[in-house]
């Protein structure tokens, strides 16, 4: 299965969910966490393409990813979004992505 988690910055929550939904399009099957800075703010979208919703929930990835900046996150089994403030941590709540799939399969 494929994992994709990147760091992206200077994009808001509305441009990151862009990016995730073209990328679970090219993608086909995995999950993707991307996060970055903007305004100084952490910025986390998780998606999960519809064939592994069933095992693997997007607002499950983001409260994970969230919690270890230091904020709140969650949405549907296919998309969400969260956020935090802690800039320092966002490397390692991107490397969550990997454990979480781990987990779930």
């Amino acid at each position: 299965m494929k994992t994709l988690a990147a760091r992206i910055d200077g994009l808001d929550g509305k441009a990151l969910l862009a990016l995730v939904d073209q990328l679970k399009n090219k993608l086909g099957s995995g999950v993707i966490l991307l996060g970055g800075v903007q305004d100084e703010k952490i910025v986390l979208v998780a998606g999960v393409t519809q064939d592994l919703t069933g095992r693997l929930k997007a607002g499950e990835l983001m409260k994970q990813a969230a919690a270890v900046v230091g904020g709140k996150g969650g949405g549907r089994p296919d998309m969400a979004q969260g956020g935090g403030s802690d800039v320092s941590r966002l490397d390692e709540a991107l490397a969550i992505a990997e454990a979480f799939v781990a987990q779930g399969l």
